[in-house]
């Protein structure tokens, strides 16, 4: 008979699964959190880097060419609506896809698509110049043309991009980010003294883009040979632009209305304002990007929707920060970055930053869906941009008002994308227990 003391046991299989389980979900907080910071860093070195950009711009161009310049760079966000498309995407099934070859399919399929789609913007925008310049009442339709060059390139830059972030390349990603930054400092500059004046300015827009695209180069994993796996769908593509055109709404269009409904002086206090309160948001969105790739390539036996703590507690955690710093030093902060006519306004920033903190906090939610599954947060995202419109088209007999009427809704919508995370987090609980 056996010497019970000697016997060998084995691992039941459902312990090795929740062995397996609970290993993924640690690799995948540690991404998350690793990931999170290290976007934070450079999104803090962008945000000085654009910021000395246009302090330096306005101050060699005067207003009046600076604001050609600015026209510019609005033209360049709205387009990016399909390059954030294209990176959301790619980022998503280059991190699902577990072999190297159906990476590499992921990303040359939506390389292929993205050159199509962006050189059809770029010479539209070339061929309607005239136009667009006339109604913009930009001068010159040279301008208009030199910023279609860096539009014809935007897309494919939104691939590389979530290839390097469905790889989970954050210092490769951040470093991308980092040399648009600062080529279109050191060439916009340079072209402004060198006496090229605006067409220096929208000259070094395009030149950032393009070299974007170039540096970091691809890589190495990204030049193996192709396999046909888990490729992007039209449903996916679909989502991800109904998403950033809601987004894109929202962080833009209350400045756009703001300067219909108000006079100048006022348009530009609350753009000054919605500048440093903006911080706020380009942070929240590194954290999510820095999570988006690891949640999308969890499998669905080792999903946990609590791996989302980690950068919401980040978020909460800068939100929090943030609020209390410009609720302290208002007067300061506003006074020593746009001088001190801007002062006095002062009392709006705390606000402002209240509502950025609110959607910052539903952005991370509707990030995590959308990166599990095809989800209706980004038409509900899409839905609450146009009810923003038409509400704060009533209620703006103030900039105050239309501050509060951004945190009713965000507060609304933040409430409603938080009823499927619930749901998720509640379904994986059931299945865990035992």
């Amino acid at each position: 008979m056996p010497n019970s003391d000697s016997a060998v046991t084995f691992p039941s299989r459902s312990a090795t699964l929740t062995h397996e389980r609970d290993s993924a979900r640690k690799r995948a907080h540690a991404l998350v959190l690793t990931g999170s910071l290290v976007m934070l860093f450079s999104s803090t070195m962008v945000s000085g880097i654009n910021f000395a950009t246009n302090v330096v711009m306005a101050r060699l161009l005067g207003p009046s060419l600076f604001g050609q310049v600015a026209v510019a760079t609005t033209l360049l966000m709205m387009a990016s609506c399909i390059t954030l498309s294209f990176q959301m995407v790619c980022a998503k099934f280059v991190a699902r896809n577990e072999t190297q070859g159906g990476k590499v399919a992921v990303y040359r399929g939506l390389l292929k698509n993205s050159w199509l789609v962006s050189l059809s913007l770029g010479l539209a925008l070339f061929l309607a110049q005239g136009p667009v310049s006339r109604y913009l009442n930009v001068p010159g339709s040279i301008l208009i043309a030199i910023l279609a060059i860096g539009i014809a390139f935007y897309a494919p830059v939104g691939v590389r991009r979530g290839a390097m972030q469905g790889l989970c390349l954050f210092p490769r990603l951040s470093a991308n980010l980092i040399v648009e930054a600062s080529t279109r400092f050191v060439i916009g500059v340079a072209l402004v003294l060198m006496g090229y004046g605006v067409l220096g300015g929208v000259g070094a827009i395009s030149a950032a883009v393009v070299m974007a695209y170039f540096v970091p180069g691809v890589p190495k994993s990204l030049r193996a040979e192709a396999v046909t796996e888990e490729l992007a769908s039209f449903a996916e593509a679909f989502q991800a632009i109904v998403f950033f055109v809601g987004q894109v709404i929202i962080n833009n269009i209350d400045i756009v209305l703001v300067k219909h409904f108000f006079p100048s002086d006022q348009a530009g206090i609350y753009a000054a304002v919605a500048l440093v309160g903006r911080v706020l948001y380009f942070a929240a969105w590194s954290v999510a990007s820095a999570m988006f790739p690891v949640t999308a390539a969890v499998k669905k036996e080792h999903e946990s929707p609590k791996v989302v703590w980690v950068p919401m507690a980040l978020v909460a955690g800068i939100s929090v920060s943030f609020i209390f710093v410009v609720s302290m030093f208002p007067q300061f902060i506003m006074g020593a970055i746009f001088g001190r006519a801007f002062a006095t306004t002062s009392s709006l920033l705390s606000l402002y930053a209240v509502a950025t903190a609110i959607y910052a906090i539903a952005m991370v939610l509707m990030a995590y869906e959308i990166s599990r599954r095809i989800a209706n947060v980004g038409w509900l995202q899409l839905l609450f941009s146009g009810i923003l419109v038409v509400v704060i088209g009533f209620y703006h007999h103030s900039l105050r008002e239309v501050i509060v009427v951004q945190i009713v809704l965000m507060t609304l919508m933040l409430v409603l994308v938080s009823f499927p995370f619930l749901r998720r987090l509640r379904r994986i609980s059931m299945e865990v227990l035992p």
